[in-house]
């Protein structure tokens, strides 16, 4: 296990105010990556992006089973959280980047020049995020959390959104879920700092999530699939610009993704896993393969990675309930398009 870490406390709305900020720079600036470059005609065919450690995202995946075609991906780090890559895509550090819906839509409200093209992850009855408690917690209901602390990987987005949603359908008013602590903890630590007692309750999902329920000791809570059935959490973007100067790039790059998704789940789940190790393996980064093993899906919805409007407008809708938009600002179908996937049109 790797050493103790102390969760530290980030007020949501000053996360929130942060990104709005962010997107409101971004709007601004000239993305370096986003364009095609001297105004040849070329178009681009290596694409920067963010990995994370010890994981294989689909531009990966797909790259391997050489569903890119003539494209090629250019690692440039690793992301810290789904709003952080994002904004680096918004503005040109990569090309393209993902997070959380609701997160897209906070960058979109600030004037980010962005859409999203293909879904690329979300919950379904085998891969989900938990929120796990220790198993002889008194933690039962959603009024038990009153005062307890919720570690998660980031704050403003994905965990944060169904934390609310699950307090609200529990009954708590506005000012009983603000009594409700969302701390800040990275995926790494957050098995150690639940079962070390720092946090209440603590957001697991992939395979730390399936490492931590293996070691016992811990139980759910509740899920975001149980909160809302199988849907498509969050969606690869790339600047409007770009998807006006690189048509063919962005045809080829989400198709290929679609089709990696269609693959990861017509292929035998061991088949999956060995494949994803190799490519760990292969990219020589000196990482830790063994939680691979507990991979299922990536959770997406819709074939090929498809993107649904209700999976926007549920986003948009709890923004605006919460003041963070205002109401009507945003349509959902301004803020992703499919027309670049050549996949699972049925």
């Amino acid at each position: 296990m790797p050493a103790a870490f102390t969760p530290t406390t980030t007020s949501r709305r000053q996360f929130l105010a942060l990104l709005g900020i962010s997107a409101a720079a971004v709007s601004c600036g000239t993305a370096t990556a986003g364009g095609s470059g001297s105004g040849s005609g070329k178009q681009v065919t290596t694409l920067k992006y963010q990995g994370g450690v010890g994981a294989v995202t689909l531009p990966e995946l797909a790259a391997d089973l050489g569903y890119l075609g003539n494209l090629s991906l250019e690692w440039v780090g690793n992301t810290i959280s789904g709003p952080q890559d994002i904004q680096s895509a918004a503005t040109g550090q990569t090309h393209f980047g993902g997070a959380f819906n609701g997160a897209v839509v906070k960058l979109a409200a600030g004037n980010a020049p962005v859409k999203a093209v293909i879904s690329y992850y979300g919950s379904d009855k085998d891969t989900n995020l938990g929120y796990y408690v220790l198993e002889d917690s008194p933690l039962r209901s959603a009024r038990d959390l009153i005062g307890k602390k919720v570690g998660m990987n980031t704050l403003g987005a994905h965990a944060q959104a169904l934390l609310d949603i699950y307090l609200g359908r529990g009954g708590l008013s506005r000012a009983e879920s603000d009594k409700v602590e969302a701390l800040v903890v990275p995926p790494v630590n957050t098995e150690q700092s639940l079962r070390q007692k720092q946090i209440e309750v603590g957001v697991l999902s992939g395979v730390l999530r399936d490492k931590a329920v293996a070691a016992g000791g811990i139980r759910p809570l509740f899920s975001d699939f149980d909160l809302l059935g199988a849907f498509s959490g969050g969606t690869y973007v790339m600047t409007q610009r770009f998807i006006k100067e690189n048509p063919d790039t962005v045809r080829t790059f989400v198709t290929g993704v679609g089709k990696a998704i269609d693959w990861s789940r017509s292929t035998p789940r061991e088949e999956v896993i060995a494949r994803m190790t190799e490519i760990v393996k292969k990219r020589g980064r000196n990482e830790d393969t063994s939680t691979l093993q507990y991979w299922r899906s990536y959770g997406v919805a819709a074939p090929s990675g498809r993107i649904e409007e209700k999976e926007f407008q549920l986003w948009i809708d709890w923004l605006a309930e919460r003041g963070e938009i205002k109401k009507g600002r945003l349509q959902a179908a301004d803020l992703f398009t499919n027309e670049f996937n050549g996949s699972g049109k049925g």
